[in-house]
C-alpha cells in the first residue's frame, strides 16, 4: 500500500512538473503559451514568479 501511494504520488508530481516546465517559455512571457507573441525578455512577476518556485520546489521533492 505504501509503495503504490509513493508511485502515484510521483506520477503526479511529474505530470505537475511537466505542466509548468512547458508554461515556461524562455524569451517570452506567459502569454506565448497562449497564442500571443512576446519579442523581448521581461523580468519575471506574478504568476511567473510563482509558477517558477513551484517548477523549482516540484523538481526537490521528484528527486528526494
Amino acid at each position: 500500500m505504501e509503495k503504490e501511494l509513493i508511485y502515484i504520488s510521483q506520477i503526479i508530481v511529474s505530470i505537475l512538473l511537466i505542466v509548468f516546465i512547458l508554461l515556461q517559455q524562455r524569451g517570452s512571457a506567459l502569454g506565448s503559451a497562449f497564442g500571443q507573441e512576446g519579442g523581448f525578455y521581461a523580468t519575471r512577476r506574478g504568476i511567473q514568479k510563482k509558477i517558477l518556485y513551484l517548477t523549482v520546489a516540484l523538481v526537490i521533492i521528484f528527486i528526494s
